[in-house]
C-alpha cells in the first residue's frame, strides 16, 4: 500500500505541474485576475444579500471586461467601495472636506497631495449568475465514477474518523462557492463537524467528504492562516489517493492544487508521510464499513 500511494503521489505531482502549465489554467488565471479581492466586511455583505454568489463585479465591469450583461430585473448587491483621491497630509481629508474643516494646512496645493483613502461609498455589484453573455473559462475539477455505495460508507465511517457529518441541500447551503467545510461545534467542543453540499455527482460528493475528513484528522490543532495552502495540499492529496483507491477519476485534484500556486508540488512530496498515513487510515476505515452487510 505504501509503495502504491507513493507512486500515486508522484502521479499527482506530475499532473499538478502539467495543469499549471496548461492553456486552460492560464486562461482561468487571466479571468480570475480581473476580479477584485473583497474585504471581510464586503464578503459578509455579499453573503447576506446573495448567499449563492461566487464571483461579483460591477455593472460596467461585466460589460467591458467580460462581455457579459446584467439580466433585466436583477437586484443589485450593495457593498462599500473605497474612495481614493488626493488627501491632505495633515487632516487626511479630500480637498472638498479639507476646505470645510478647521485644518490650516497650506504648505502644498491640493493637486500635489498624495492619493489615499478618504472614505467609502455604497456601490452596486452583481454575481455572475445574474449576468448572461460570454462564458468564463472553468477548471474541470469534479471527480467522476461510481460512488453510489461509497457515499453511504463514508457517512457510516464518520464516527470512526471522529467527526459528525452532514450533507446539506443546495438551497440551504450557506458557505458560498465552497463544496465542503470542516468546522467545530464550539470553542469548547472541538469535535469536528463536516458539512458537504449535496449534488447529483456522487463521486464528487465522496471526494469532498474525504477531503474534509482529512482536514479533521490532520489539522484540528492548526490555527495559523499562513498554513492554509499547505493544509489544502494535504487534504486534496488524501482525497486524490482515497478516491483513486475507490475507483474514481480524481485527476481534477491537479487543477484544484494548481489553483493554489505557490510550491504545491514540493509540498506534496515534503508531506508524503502525513498524506500517505492519513490516506491509509481513511482507506482502512472506509473498507471496513463498505464490507459491512446492509441491514436495511
Amino acid at each position: 500500500m505504501h509503495s502504491t500511494i507513493e507512486a500515486w503521489i508522484d502521479d499527482l505531482v506530475a499532473l499538478t505541474d502539467e495543469a499549471r502549465a496548461s492553456q486552460q489554467f492560464q486562461d482561468w488565471l487571466g479571468v480570475q485576475s480581473q476580479f477584485h479581492d473583497y474585504s471581510h466586511r464586503n464578503t459578509l455583505l455579499i453573503q447576506l444579500q446573495y448567499p449563492e454568489a461566487t464571483k461579483v463585479a460591477g455593472y460596467n465591469t461585466w460589460r467591458t471586461e467580460f462581455d457579459r450583461h446584467v439580466q433585466e430585473g436583477e437586484q443589485a448587491i450593495w457593498i462599500w467601495a473605497p474612495i481614493i483621491t488626493n488627501r491632505c497630509p495633515e487632516c487626511e481629508n479630500s480637498p472638498s472636506y479639507h476646505e470645510q474643516s478647521d485644518c490650516e494646512y497650506d504648505e502644498t496645493p491640493p493637486e500635489e497631495w498624495s492619493k489615499g483613502l478618504v472614505g467609502f461609498k455604497p456601490t452596486a455589484v452583481f454575481d455572475v449568475s445574474q449576468t448572461e453573455g460570454e462564458p468564463r473559462p472553468e477548471l474541470e475539477t469534479e471527480a467522476t465514477g461510481d460512488a453510489d455505495h461509497l457515499v453511504p460508507a463514508l457517512k457510516d465511517a464518520a464516527a470512526d474518523i471522529g467527526v459528525t457529518v452532514r450533507v446539506v441541500d443546495a438551497d440551504e447551503w450557506t458557505h458560498g462557492d465552497a463544496t465542503g467545510v470542516c468546522k467545530y461545534r464550539s470553542n469548547r467542543n472541538l469535535q469536528p463537524v463536516v458539512e458537504a453540499k449535496a449534488r447529483s455527482n456522487q463521486a464528487d460528493l465522496a471526494v469532498t467528504l474525504i477531503h474534509e475528513y482529512a482536514h479533521a484528522l490532520l489539522h484540528a490543532d492548526i490555527t495559523d492562516e499562513t498554513e492554509r495552502a499547505k493544509r489544502e495540499v494535504e487534504a486534496e492529496a488524501v482525497a486524490y489517493i482515497v478516491g483513486r483507491y475507490c475507483g474514481l477519476d480524481t485527476d481534477g485534484s491537479a487543477f484544484y492544487l494548481a489553483a493554489w500556486q505557490g510550491d504545491d508540488s514540493a509540498s506534496i512530496r515534503n508531506r508524503l508521510d502525513r498524506i500517505s498515513n492519513t490516506a491509509k487510515e481513511v482507506v482502512n476505515i472506509v473498507d471496513r464499513w463498505a464490507s459491512e452487510p446492509d441491514e436495511t
